[in-house]
């Protein structure tokens, strides 16, 4: 009894330590998610749902972990059984709807979208992103791009270019002791910038007072090269750095002074706020505007996009949020304006192809179409920090794209110009100009990419990227289908691609001619005049259209009446048919033969037929033996 006794105990004792354990591991790992710490969040939480603690909550927990560090491959997995959870919130409908975007599991993630959008109420940014057609944004300009030689294994991002010195941020460790620090967020290194003078190949940190043991960068320099505005986490003066209510250590946007090469004297902006971050300073070309983005309270979304004057002996007006057609419920962030006005940003909150992409519109008139830049600038994951060089059609952008050397990688991109597609369709008999053809253009995914339609004289046109193979179809309904490939591949110092297509009618006279069938009266073999009329269609087919045509004429007839006389008549039927034709100046070597078939050949097989099924057995018929 007493064995029993402790063994009871034992099992007690045992099961309330591993009880105890789990608790801490527990307490470990929500700590670490509250402290920005994914990384160790997740192989904490990995461990609490293999030993199925708290499964549901961790599954959310790991979820959200893998979002925060850019994973959606991961965090899919994981939200695919959280959705399935009871009383969950919509919340995370939306959230897994996001991450199969991240996957181009584009149908799935408008299906959670629907979801999220039932159980939340309609929006104008769920309806403009469930009625995104992604086939527009593929293939959408003419850009090249390539990894720059400056990317590293860690993060590097936010080039930004003035007199052939390009200033970017980057996470990499460039042997200075502060550089130890890491960034629990993602295990790397704290961000600083470093510059690199093309076409060199040295890298350098940046020299002055800029960087700091905290995040420093992106940046925007001013047209003189004087002042340098840029990032940092909430730090100056070598003092600890601030944190808000929760924690948390927010960005602001400093200003520093080029003094003999050397970027000093540190000064904050008066727009800063320690309970909120305001950050990715950009400059307008005239430098009298200051482009930025902040979560600050009241917005629209997350982050929205802002703009503050900047004025004589540096001071600054009061910020204006640019408003509801930019900005949306999520995150717009990196905006950059170029010398035609035109605004270029980032968001996770108007239709796209993942995560973040980067879209245009007209800073002067905000009501115009925002344009998302599709691919190859867009991919399915983050696509951010744009820069056009002025008046150039190169820069850069950032992205964590697959193929990159880093988690995020800085592209060089050059915009080509529009190469313009140009052709006639024309019909392979007479090559006359085949209007209203219809011509679509696909992407190497077989996705449409352009529909267009020929005008009066067989003629297209569209604008289409290079170094790509389009494949084409071309349709009317008088010809029969053609396919084929437009190779834009080594046409960069070219401006337009012509690509003629021939169609071959279809092989139906009866169709060619918009013709009627040819009907006769019960036992006779006369040429009626509705059919006299069909047949002069016939006859400008022939003469005008294809001159070349040969055919051939069978005639038929109605049940009625014995085989022989029936044959008789079908063959009476077909000389007269034939003799029309001749009467009308069509050549007898253009109808290589006639025949009477009489009733073997009916349209109505019909043992007890009415009169309107006799009628539809007494005609005559047309085939085309050649085209030449």
């Amino acid at each position: 009894m007493k064995n029993h006794y402790y063994i009871f105990i034992l099992l007690i004792v045992g099961n309330s330590f591993m009880l105890n354990a789990q608790n801490a591991k527990q307490r470990k790992a929500d700590k670490l998610f509250e402290n920005l710490a994914y990384v160790e969040a997740v192989k904490v939480y990995q461990e609490l749902i293999d030993n199925d603690f708290n499964a549901d909550y961790n599954k959310r927990q790991i979820a959200d972990s893998y979002v925060k560090l850019r994973r959606p491959d991961a965090a899919v997995l994981y939200y695919a059984d959280v959705v399935d959870q009871p009383s969950i919130s919509p919340e995370y409908y939306y959230k897994y709807a996001q991450a199969l975007r991240g996957v181009k599991r584009y149908d799935e993630s408008k299906t959670w979208l629907k979801k999220y959008q039932e159980s939340k109420g309609n929006t104008k940014e769920l309806n403009e992103i469930l009625n995104g057609d992604i086939s527009k944004m593929i293939l959408k300009d003419n850009y090249t791009i390539s990894n720059v030689h400056f990317n590293s294994e860690k993060s590097d991002f936010g080039a930004f270019e003035k007199d052939s010195v390009v200033f970017f941020v980057s996470a990499r460790d460039d042997g200075i002791s502060k550089r130890k620090k890491i960034y629990s967020w993602n295990g790397e290194p704290f961000l600083d910038i470093y510059t690199t003078s093309l076409p060199n190949k040295d890298i350098y940190s940046l020299k002055g007072d800029v960087n700091s043991v905290l995040h420093d960068g992106p940046i925007a320099i001013t047209k003189d090269g004087k002042y340098l505005y840029f990032n940092r986490n909430n730090y100056l003066n070598k003092k600890e750095g601030k944190r808000d209510v929760n924690e948390t250590n927010n960005l602001k946007i400093y200003r520093a002074t080029n003094i003999d090469g050397k970027w000093e004297d540190i000064v904050e902006l008066p727009f800063n706020n320690d309970n909120y971050s305001v950050g990715h300073p950009s400059l307008s070309p005239d430098n009298k505007t200051l482009y930025y983005a902040s979560d600050i309270p009241n917005g629209f979304g997350g982050t929205d996009i802002y703009k503050v004057p900047i004025f004589e002996n540096n001071t600054y007006g009061k910020p204006v949020n640019l408003g509801p057609h930019i900005n949306t419920k999520q995150d717009e962030t990196f905006p950059f304006l170029t010398a035609d006005n035109i605004l270029y940003f980032s968001s996770n909150g108007h239709p796209g192809l993942g995560l973040m992409d980067i879209f245009k519109t007209d800073i002067d008139d905000l009501l115009k179409t925002i344009e998302n830049l599709g691919t190859p600038v867009n991919s399915n994951m983050d696509d951010f920090a744009f820069f056009k060089k002025s008046n150039d059609n190169t820069g850069y952008f950032s992205s964590n794209r697959e193929g990159g050397v880093g988690s995020d990688d800085i592209y060089n991109f050059t915009r080509l110009k529009a190469l313009k597609l140009k052709g006639q369709v024309t019909d392979i008999i007479n090559n006359a100009p085949i209007p209203n053809a219809t011509i679509r253009l696909f992407d190497e995914k077989k996705e449409q990419v352009a529909f267009l339609e020929t005008d009066k004289d067989g003629n297209y046109q569209t604008d289409i990227n290079r170094n790509i193979k389009y494949p084409i179809e071309a349709k009317h309904i008088e010809y029969q289908e053609k396919s084929g490939i437009v190779n834009t591949f080594n046409t960069n110092d070219v401006e337009e691609i012509i690509y003629n297509i021939q169609l071959e009618p279809v092989q139906d006279v009866e169709y060619l001619a918009e013709i009627n069938n040819i009907y006769f009266d019960f036992d006779k073999s006369n040429i009626r005049a509705d059919a006299q009329t069909e047949l002069n269609k016939l006859v400008d087919l022939m003469q005008n259209k294809y001159p070349q045509l040969v055919l051939e004429i069978s005639s038929h007839t109605d049940i009625r009446g014995s085989n022989e006389y029936n044959e008789a008549l079908a063959l009476r039927r077909a000389n007269a048919t034939y003799e029309y034709l001749i009467s009308k100046g069509i050549s007898a070597n253009r109808i290589s033969t006639y025949k009477g078939y009489g009733e073997t050949m009916l349209a109505v097989d019909c043992k007890r037929c009415n009169e309107v099924q006799h009628q539809l057995n007494r005609r005559s018929m047309f085939k085309v033996v050649s085209m030449k």
